[in-house]
């Protein structure tokens, strides 16, 4: 067993203005430092071996946050922990994506459905794990992973079977997830959110 806590980054003016980023590589404001340091924090209580991250530069440098905060070492660079890929929808304002395409699992020219988010997703936090096993068998490990709204909130309706996150439930900046991951299996344990 490997536990796995999964930090969305923290927030970018992109977030602020409502605008759909995607793959676009958008920084951190300070607020979305901010927000990084506080996840830090709740995650100090913890024992945490290791800390993963999208290659995008706001997952980035959250995860470089949360690494230096908890003396951890730099993170790793997963490519499949990416933001959802929202094709022409990318830089949208939110607003304007819903009247374009209706809904967020409309098909988009260019874009991933969240299905497929999801099963790179998955598949990598099992890759994260079965690495962890490898390591550290037989101590269970518990791993940072620092991703996007997009990727959480896949995972989270994959292992809830559709029914997390309820509809219009926002995933915070800053805000952790607990999963348990064993061999083929991912279970969600808890929820935090930034206030």
């Amino acid at each position: 067993m490997t536990l796995i806590t999964l930090v969305r980054h923290g927030q970018t003016d992109w977030n602020l203005e409502k605008r759909i980023q995607g793959s676009t590589d958008i920084p951190l404001n300070e607020s979305g430092r901010g927000d990084a340091r506080w996840a830090a924090s709740q995650l100090g209580a913890t024992t945490h071996h290791a800390i993963y991250a999208s290659p995008l530069l706001r997952a980035r440098e959250t995860a470089e946050i949360i690494a230096a905060e908890l003396a951890l070492p730099a993170p790793a660079l997963v490519p499949d922990l990416r933001e959802r890929e929202f094709g022409e929808g990318e830089g949208m304002l939110v607003p304007d994506y819903i009247a374009s395409y209706g809904d967020w699992h409309a098909e988009v020219p260019g874009a991933e459905t969240l299905d497929e988010v999801g099963v790179r997703a998955l598949a990598a936090l099992h890759r994260i794990a079965r690495e962890a096993r490898r390591r550290s068998a037989p101590v269970a490990e518990s791993l940072i992973v620092v991703s996007h709204g997009g990727v959480i909130r896949s995972l989270i309706d994959h292992v809830s079977g559709g029914t997390l996150p309820r509809e219009g439930e926002a995933l915070a900046n800053g805000s952790i997830h607990r999963f348990e991951a064993s061999p083929g299996s991912l279970r969600l344990l808890e929820q935090a959110y930034v206030l």
